[in-house]
């Protein structure tokens, strides 16, 4: 095993932000409580025990789709083994790291916990290869593109319209974790018109998701936190699953090679290079350790075949053929149909108490269609397709415990 490297913060800075803690330092870039805006900002007004991000974190906690997190895939599908990561989890870690981070940054921690704990929630069954299929199968019919964290906000925002503070979307639109920078500069913004723009524009061109810049020094840390949540704890679940044999074909660098390596090494850095500034910065070396690291993952885990195969020959299929087959379903106002009463009526009934004139079923019916795939766990849509199709041609096998 090679020898691990862990950093620390200059005992310069840290005698700095310890002064800084002493005489009451506020950070002039963070974002306060008092500059929220919403919707309707005659409703979720801010009090003392419950602050105006914290309300945001209870909002999405209570989403009825977040429940939904614990049976998603984060990078590894049809495996049966408690100890890799699901999206439940990788949400729970993007939070503690860029809690940590945003803590010593003196940032809101508040609104940093609400946009990681809802960046996901529009994230599909089977991960980004379940993205990318329904991204396909959305823009055939309609000419609109699908992205998880677009999807994300609409869940928030248009299905279950609970007011989240445009803060909070606005961090939830522009976590792009597939993105790394050297430097994180936000673009800040106050304007519901521009937030909606921002959405449209990512709907007609895929581009435009690429370009989205966070409006908050917070939805920075939040955005640069999940590649590192992700990066080592996903070589962690390759090699429990036996997909890769260890850590020794990933290049040390100075960002080091392993999980606790990568979220010390990674942390410190981007704090010795940001305390006090208006952008996160980390070292060119450690950018480029880090640019490198991720293009490893890809290379010996994301485009691993054993993970593409069942893929393209059976999840890809069963996707198209249930799209299809629930579009069908509404076009013929078949109301015995699961998206009638396992998804329109759901909606219907958990948003009755504070929605008026939901209207829900009267959208366009490839929305409902993405809508409730989108929020389906890979369990259910396992189930859903046998129950859609009992004589199907496609049929995936979960690799068991004791395989």
């Amino acid at each position: 095993m090679s020898q691990r490297k862990y950093i620390l913060l200059s005992e310069e800075l840290q005698s700095r932000i310890i002064d800084d803690k002493n005489s009451g330092w506020v950070n002039p870039y963070r974002f306060n409580d008092e500059n929220v805006l919403r919707r309707d900002m005659n409703h979720d007004k801010a009090n003392l025990w419950r602050p105006a991000f914290v309300r945001d974190c209870e909002k999405i906690m209570h989403n009825p789709f977040y429940s939904r997190y614990g049976d998603k895939t984060q990078v590894f599908s049809l495996y049966r083994n408690d100890d890799i990561s699901r999206r439940s989890y990788h949400v729970q870690l993007v939070s503690r790291i860029a809690r940590n981070i945003g803590k010593i940054l003196g940032l809101n921690v508040d609104l940093i916990e609400a946009i990681s704990l809802g960046h996901d929630i529009g994230h599909t069954p089977f991960g980004h290869a379940g993205e990318r299929k329904l991204d396909e199968l959305y823009y055939g019919e309609t000419g609109r593109h699908f992205n998880h964290n677009i999807h994300s906000a609409r869940v928030f925002d248009k299905i279950f319209k609970m007011n989240l503070s445009l803060q909070t979307l606005d961090g939830i639109i522009c976590h792009n974790g597939e993105m790394e920078l050297e430097t994180y500069t936000p673009e800040f913004y106050n304007d519901f018109k521009v937030f909606d723009e921002k959405v449209e524009n990512c709907y007609l061109k895929q581009e435009c998701n690429k370009e989205l810049v966070p409006a908050t020094l917070e939805a920075c840390v939040m955005r640069v936190s999940d590649i590192i949540a992700y990066m080592g704890k996903d070589r962690q679940d390759a090699i429990k699953l036996g997909l890769i044999k260890d850590d020794s074909d990933f290049e040390n660098g100075d960002i080091g090679k392993i999980n606790a390596e990568i979220i010390n090494n990674m942390t410190v850095n981007i704090i010795e290079n940001s305390y006090g500034k208006p952008y996160l910065k980390m070292d060119e070396e450690f950018f480029e350790a880090f640019r490198k690291g991720k293009k490893e993952n890809y290379e010996y885990i994301y485009n691993n075949d054993k993970l593409s195969k069942v893929y393209d020959e059976q999840i890809y299929p069963m996707i198209e053929e249930i799209y299809y087959r629930l579009l069908k379903d509404i076009q013929d106002n078949n109301t015995s149909s699961t998206i009638f009463t396992h998804h329109i009526k759901y909606i219907n009934e958990m948003t009755k108490y504070y929605v008026d004139n939901m209207d829900y079923e009267k959208i366009d019916a490839n929305d409902i269609v993405v809508d409730y795939i989108a929020s389906m766990t890979d369990d259910y849509f396992i189930d859903l397709y046998k129950n859609l199709f009992p004589e199907g041609n496609y049929k995936v096998e979960y690799i068991g415990y004791f395989k």
